[in-house]
């Protein structure tokens, strides 16, 4: 038993540091465009971005529940908490790679790839809860595309409306909007993103025999609200200088578009208790919103270079939780 708690915690510690670089990592989008219009200066933005984040992962479960229980049962996984620690490894090392290369990847795509690859290797194909993991596949897939729509929309409406007026005037007036705008995008992403180590936590507390059954603690909910909420005050400039400059030149009223677009979409998915790519959401209603003000606008090859971080992500990350698997299989005191 006591074996088994020190393995937990390490567990929990990995949980926690995965939830601490999605803050640096995913959270920057959520700041990007506030900050490239310079609506909000950089420390303020952080600083406001991490209490939203708190307030938001505080305020929801039901994410949490789905990725606990709906890629595999874990109270049927003899190594449940073996492929909890595959997962988390994967899901930090691909995100660690795409920060340091300024990717905006998805966090989601790495945790739910590398999740189905650990239990695919370490107790078969057909522990996969297969119409489970389809659902949050779709809901991933089809999230992105939904926010580009949306975003399109919200911008042409926008351009009707003050297409006329004078572009100072209209810049000024939603560069102060984008303070609301920023702090809801934080505060949607703390909805689903943070419940996301929630639910691995909460997985691998059923696997170990500790708990059965999938409400998430109080204690589980604070650390990953504050690792979440730490890890956006650090920061991820990489990531800020790819949204809020190498897409397309974002002026105010195209920041607002943006964040109003996928922050509806974010919430949306939040209240289903669907697990979306806040990143993904984030990227495509700039896209759209590029593609409403001037489709030439938009850097179609920097917009290519995402997407396909986007399509390799869950291969990616699926195959290495596999190999991680194997390597703790052969090292792993049990």
């Amino acid at each position: 038993m006591d074996h088994m708690m020190i393995v937990l915690g390490f567990v929990i510690f990995l949980a926690l540091a995965f939830d601490f670089i999605n803050g640096f990592h995913d959270t920057a989008n959520a700041i990007a465009t506030s900050v490239s219009t310079r609506a909000l200066k950089p420390r303020v933005a952080i600083l406001m971005a991490a209490s939203m984040n708190f307030l938001g992962a505080l305020s929801f479960t039901g994410v949490a529940k789905t990725i606990g229980g709906s890629v595999a049962d874990p109270a049927k996984l003899d190594n449940g908490v073996e492929i909890v620690i595959a997962t988390l490894i994967a899901a930090i090392i691909w995100n660690l790679v795409t920060w340091w290369l300024g990717i905006p990847s998805s966090s989601s795509h790495a945790l739910i790839g590398a999740l189905a690859g650990a239990v695919f290797i370490g107790a078969g194909s057909s522990s996969i809860n297969y119409s489970g993991f389809t659902k949050i596949v779709e809901g991933l897939i089809f999230s992105p595309l939904i926010a580009f729509a949306v975003g399109y929309v919200v911008m042409w409406i926008l351009k009707i409306i003050f297409g006329r007026m004078s572009p100072h005037s209209v810049n000024k007036g939603f560069r102060t909007g984008q303070i609301m705008t920023a702090a809801l995008q934080s505060f949607t992403h703390g909805t689903n993103d943070a419940q996301k180590a929630m639910g691995i936590i909460t997985f691998a507390l059923v696997a170990a025999g500790v708990q059965d059954h999938l409400e998430v603690p109080l204690w589980v909910k604070l650390s990953a609200a504050t690792a979440m909420a730490l890890g956006t005050s650090v920061g991820g400039w990489k990531i800020i200088k790819t949204m809020g400059t190498k897409i397309f030149k974002i002026e105010p009223i195209n920041g607002f578009a943006a964040d109003i677009s996928s922050a509806s979409i974010i919430m949306t998915a939040t209240l289903l208790h669907l697990p979306v790519s806040t990143t993904h959401a984030i990227t495509s209603a700039i896209l759209g919103v590029g593609s409403a003000k001037r489709f030439s606008a938009v850097k179609w090859g920097m917009a290519g270079r995402i997407i396909v971080s986007w399509i390799v992500t869950i291969p990616i990350s699926f195959g290495l939780a596999m190999i991680i698997f194997k390597l703790l299989d052969i090292f792993y005191i049990k």
